[in-house]
């Protein structure tokens, strides 16, 4: 028996918003809810709805002969429930066929299996709790933030029960032996571990779309074809890719649907393979040899190892920083802090700060939303500190820790009277006010009441030339002789 696995990462940061060194201590709230809610909803459209109908119809199609596999990150299907369930649910119907295995890993896509065990094995379980809830299953098999593995991962990784670990076929822990063998960890043989074929991987995920590529135009039967080459004693195919391959990094105009439409049925209608999934492939093979990964290797760059989150000065500090605070969030139940720590941990925010500008920086550069990574370090470190403020006020550590939070809250207290006091003097100030103009106004009213008096007094007396009024019943006497005549007539 021969098998081939095609296993897919699903994943999608949650990106930050602009943090600057004057927020901290008065904005709590970190991410950048437009770009993450914009980006999410394309990567839906572009890739993950047709991709899934994709699937679906392949597995429809094919029967149960088509297996596929994939891990979702928790911080992915956070942003789902929210901006697109509708993905979700395709997601549902996939696992429904009972052709779809669902692995395990960290839920914030964290690189804790480098800095915390207890952190990390916490996250997978809280991951795995996720998937359950949504897919109906408990995983069974693992697949470590971008494939991140080593002997003592692998180890606390068979301790928590897995079968099946999936990492990178690097050819400096592989040396003359073959990536398309079945191994197992070195400290607990009980772990099989599946190694990626990078060189096939990356035809499809890198270079499909590469017209420089001596290979382009890649088609399905020539992909097949180069799969019946590989050795005799060849008995796994792993192809692991990022699932956004299909209509975001190699877009739908490449032709990258139809070449995924066409290649389960040349595969085996032209090959000895089958395919399976990591769990299948965990109980039906045997492990031809322990693989001694003493120190980390990912599937990242071409170095295959770390550098591309912990490679310079910027990364390890905020690295350090970050999972400094580890054991005092343990402590802690305020949950706006537990939902941020598990956000921050995200390892995007450290693959932001990589330096790397040489054979793989423009893959850096396509995925930073960054001008530079000091800025991508400087905006990490400014919400880090505001964390670590929030934390101190929620979970003090030791006796210094303790006195500073005690003395913050006198002062917030005091500054909370003070403004209480300044609104108090507003409000009267203002009371003051009204009531002066109020006065000013009554003095106005009454200053114009004896201005309208006085007018209509001077009125009345320029209407009657100045001399007071004469009665109605009362005739003016008259002039010279007649006046004279009437007082005569009188006196007679």
């Amino acid at each position: 028996m021969k098998g081939i696995c095609l296993f897919f990462e699903v994943h999608q940061p949650l990106r930050l918003k602009r943090y600057r060194f004057f927020d901290i201590g008065s904005d709590h709230y970190y991410y950048d809810d437009y770009n993450n809610e914009t980006i999410l909803r394309e990567v839906a459209q572009e890739c993950y709805l047709p991709a899934n109908k994709l699937m679906l119809k392949l597995i429809k199609k094919l029967g149960p002969e088509f297996r596929i596999s994939y891990s979702l990150t928790g911080v992915l299907m956070d942003q789902l429930e929210t901006y697109a369930p509708e993905v979700l649910d395709s997601f549902r119907e996939l696992a429904a066929t009972g052709q779809v295995e669902f692995l395990a890993e960290t839920y914030s896509h964290s690189l804790a299996s480098m800095a915390n065990k207890e952190e990390f094995i916490k996250q997978v379980r809280m991951h795995g709790d996720k998937i359950k809830k949504h897919f109906g299953a408990e995983p069974v098999s693992f697949r470590n933030t971008e494939m991140v593995y080593s002997d003592e991962t692998g180890s606390w990784v068979a301790d928590m029960g897995f079968k099946a670990m999936l990492t990178e076929g690097a050819k400096h822990i592989l040396g003359w032996r073959s990536p398309d063998l079945l191994y197992c960890n070195s400290i607990n043989p009980r772990l099989k571990v599946l190694l990626r074929n990078f060189q096939l991987s990356d035809d499809i995920a890198f270079r499909f779309s590469n017209r420089d590529w001596n290979e382009w135009p890649l088609t399905a039967d020539k992909f097949a074809g180069w799969i019946n080459k590989r050795d005799d004693d060849a008995e796994l195919i792993n192809i692991f890719m990022d699932y956004e391959t299909f209509g975001e990094h190699q877009k739908a105009e490449t032709g990258i649907f139809e070449f995924m439409e066409e290649l389960p049925a040349a595969i085996m209608t032209s090959t000895d393979y089958t395919f399976m999934t990591p769990s299948q492939i965990a109980e039906e093979f045997q492990p031809v040899s322990a693989l001694k990964v003493p120190d980390p290797v990912s599937w990242a760059d071409e170095e295959r190892d770390l550098t591309a989150w912990l490679g310079n000065d910027l990364q390890n500090a905020a690295f350090n920083k970050l999972y400094s605070l580890a054991d005092r969030v343990s402590n802690c139940n305020d949950e706006d802090i537990l939902n941020d720590w598990i956000y921050l941990q995200v390892s995007d925010h450290l693959y932001y700060m990589c330096t790397k500008f040489f054979s793989d920086g423009a893959v850096h550069q396509y995925f930073n939303p960054y001008e530079s990574p000091y800025d991508a370090f400087m905006n990490y470190m400014n919400v880090l500190s505001d964390f670590e403020i929030r934390l101190d006020a929620a979970c003090p550590g030791d006796d210094v820790n303790q006195e500073i939070v005690s003395l913050r809250k006198k002062l917030e207290e005091k500054e909370e009277e003070i403004n209480e006091r300044v609104i108090e003097i507003r409000r009267l100030r203002s009371k003051v006010k009204s009531l002066t103009i109020s006065s000013t106004a009554s003095g106005e009213e009454k200053k114009e009441k004896r201005k309208t008096a006085g007018a209509a007094v001077k009125q009345k007396k320029q209407g009657t030339g100045g001399k007071k009024p004469v009665p109605k019943d009362v005739k003016p006497a008259g002039k010279g002789k007649t006046s004279k005549t009437k007082q005569t007539k009188r006196s007679k």
